[in-house]
C-alpha cells in the first residue's frame, strides 16, 4: 500500500502543477493547448542544466560524497531553471494569441509540434543519441531514502515508509507551489484581476487593468509551472532522460483542469484519480495491495497494453460525462480588441 501511494504521488503531482498551469492561462483568457509542447522543453532544459553542471565540476563534491541536502538545493536550481526556460518557451504561444490575435488553438498546437522537433534536433547535438541522459541516476542523487536518514536498522512505520522514505523531495516542492499558486490566484487582488480578464476583458479594462498585460502574465506564470512539471516529471519517473516525449501528460493536465472545472481542490483530487490509474499502467507487474506477497493484478492475466492503455481510456470516458457539465471562462480564446464592441 505504502508503494501504490508513493507511486501515486509521483505521477498524480505533475499532472497537478501542469493543470494548474492551464488554469493560469485559460483564466486570463488564453486557450493554452501548448501544455504538452512546454513540458517537453521544460524536461529538457532541466535534464541538460543537471548534465552541464555535472560536466562542468559545479557540485562535484555534492554528487561524489551524495550530500542529500546539498543535492536537494541542486535540484531546486534545476526545477527553477526549467521553470524559467518554460516561462520564455511561453512568450511565443503569448505573442501570437495577445499581439498577433492569432488563433489560440493552431497556437498551441504549433508550439506542441515544435518543441519535440527542437528538443531532439540539440539532443542529437549535444549527445549525439536521441536521449539525452545525466551521469548516474536521479533516484540515487535526489530521492529521499530511511538508510540515508535514518540507518539501515531503523524500522520505518507507515506514514514514514509511505511520505518519507523512497520519496523525491520535489514532490512535496511543487505540492507547496501549488498551494501558494492556487492562494494567489484565488485569495489576491493579482488573481482576481487576472481572472476578470479571462470572464470580460471589457469591463477590467474600463476599471483600469491592462488587460493584455494580464494575459501575458498568465500564460507566462502557465508556462513556468508546465516548464517545473516537465522537468519534475523527468526527474521522478524518466530517471532525468529527455527524449522529446512526456507520455501525453500535458494533454491529460488539459483533461484533468477540465474534469477539475478550472478549479484548484477539484484539480488536486482529479490528478490523484489519473495518478493512480498512471501508476497502476506503469507497475501493474509489482503492486501487492494487501502484502501477502500475491501480485494479483499480474496474476489476472489481462494483457499489459490494457493497462497501458487505462489512463488514456478513462480520460475519454470522464470527459465524456464531466465536459458538458464544466464551464470554462466566458472570454477564454477570444483576443482582446480595446477598439471592438
Amino acid at each position: 500500500m505504502s508503494f501504490l501511494i508513493r507511486s501515486t504521488l509521483i505521477y498524480a503531482v505533475p499532472l497537478m502543477i501542469v493543470a494548474l498551469a492551464g488554469v493560469f492561462a485559460e483564466r486570463s483568457g488564453i486557450i493554452n493547448l501548448a501544455l504538452e509542447g512546454i513540458m517537453i522543453f521544460g524536461a529538457f532544459m532541466g535534464v541538460m542544466f543537471v548534465r552541464l553542471v555535472q560536466e562542468w565540476g559545479w557540485f562535484a563534491e555534492a554528487f561524489t560524497a551524495k550530500n542529500l541536502w546539498a543535492l536537494q538545493g541542486f535540484a531546486l536550481l534545476a526545477m527553477l531553471f526549467a521553470a524559467l526556460c518554460g516561462a520564455l518557451f511561453s512568450l511565443l504561444l503569448a505573442f501570437a494569441a495577445i499581439n498577433l490575435r492569432a488563433d489560440q488553438t493552431i497556437g498551441g498546437t504549433a508550439l506542441n509540434l515544435i518543441a519535440p522537433a527542437v528538443v531532439l534536433f540539440f539532443i542529437r547535438i549535444i549527445a549525439n543519441q536521441s536521449t539525452l541522459n545525466i551521469s548516474g541516476s536521479s533516484a540515487d542523487w535526489f530521492m529521499l531514502k530511511k538508510s540515508v536518514l535514518w540507518g539501515r536498522t531503523y524500522k520505518t512505520n507507515f506514514f514514514e515508509s509511505t511520505f518519507i522514505d523512497k520519496v523525491f523531495p520535489a514532490t512535496y516542492v511543487c505540492i507547496l507551489v501549488f498551494v501558494v499558486m492556487a492562494i494567489l490566484l484565488y485569495k489576491t487582488r493579482f488573481g482576481l484581476r487576472l481572472r476578470s480578464c479571462g470572464e470580460n476583458p471589457k469591463a477590467s479594462d474600463s476599471l483600469g487593468i491592462n488587460v493584455l498585460k494580464m494575459r501575458y502574465a498568465g500564460v507566462t506564470i502557465s508556462g513556468a509551472l508546465a516548464g517545473m512539471g516537465g522537468f519534475v516529471y523527468a526527474m521522478t519517473t524518466a530517471n532525468c532522460t529527455a527524449n522529446g516525449d512526456v507520455a501525453g501528460f500535458g494533454f491529460l493536465a488539459l483533461a484533468v483542469m477540465i474534469f477539475g472545472n478550472w478549479k484548484p481542490l477539484n484539480i488536486a483530487g482529479a490528478a490523484l484519480i489519473f495518478g493512480l490509474f498512471k501508476c497502476i499502467a506503469a507497475s501493474y507487474t509489482s503492486l501487492d495491495i494487501n502484502g501477502d506477497g500475491i501480485f494479483w493484478l499480474k496474476e489476472i492475466g489481462v494483457s499489459a497494453n490494457f493497462y497501458r492503455l487505462l489512463p488514456y481510456v478513462i480520460t475519454l470516458v470522464v470527459l465524456a460525462f464531466t465536459s458538458k457539465s464544466s464551464r470554462a471562462p466566458k472570454a477564454e480564446g477570444i483576443p482582446y480588441d480595446k477598439s471592438s464592441r
